[in-house]
């Protein structure tokens, strides 16, 4: 298949910084809050990999750099990303505390949305909650992200609760969101389902 998801390293939280500057631009964790969470032991994060993606990228931090009036000094070292990390084109995270899975993050890169890896993530966080043992799965999504609304409600969350004000760039309210518990056999046969439609349409892609 053209996407992998795989764990996230130290190493890809360059990359990491920059996706999220896209697809965030006014709210972002600070680069060290990533390092931190990829030491915390009830913490788990992923990205997604596109294995199309042969050649080197020049970061959007190089490219500011080039406008400096002394780019010179810029070395081919830093000119640009390496392959490794210009095919991750989106990331995710959830905690888990005792029982339940507290999704922290999913984002992909502006430029490859569209093309189901926002579910692809959803999927595999919902893989790993089933691994670590967790029986429910929450969330707070913005009150206006009517799409990621619409992703989470094709996977069992609704809607429980508000947070009001709890995204500080713009004071949005959030929506708390919860599934049914994801052990029970009616939910494992919604979740397989969708999960095997999903992987049919990436599939495809070449």
């Amino acid at each position: 298949m053209r996407y992998v998801v795989s764990r996230m390293g130290a190493a890809d939280v360059p990359r990491i910084a920059e996706i999220e500057k896209r697809a965030y631009p006014t709210s972002q964790w600070p680069v060290s809050a990533y390092h931190r969470e990829l030491q915390n032991k009830w913490a788990y994060y992923i990205v997604v990999r596109d294995l199309a993606i042969t050649a080197p990228v020049e970061s959007e931090q190089t490219m500011a750099r080039r406008a400096f009036p002394f780019s010179i000094f810029n070395s081919s070292r830093t000119a640009t990303m390496d392959i490794a990390l210009a095919s991750i084109v989106g990331y995710a995270g959830l905690w888990l505390t005792i029982d339940e899975a507290h999704v922290t993050t999913i984002a992909t890169d502006p430029s490859a949305r569209g093309r189901g890896l926002g579910e692809l993530l959803l999927v595999s966080l919902i893989d790993i909650a089933y691994d670590i043992g967790a029986r429910w799965l929450t969330l707070e999504v913005r009150v206006s992200n009517a799409p990621a609304q619409a992703l989470y409600h094709k996977y069992g969350f609704s809607v429980v609760s508000t947070r009001p004000r709890y995204y500080t760039d713009n004071n949005e309210d959030a929506y708390i969101m919860w599934t049914p518990e994801i052990t029970t056999r009616s939910y494992r046969a919604m979740f397989a389902a969708r999960k095997e439609t999903l992987m049919q349409r990436l599939s495809t892609e070449e």
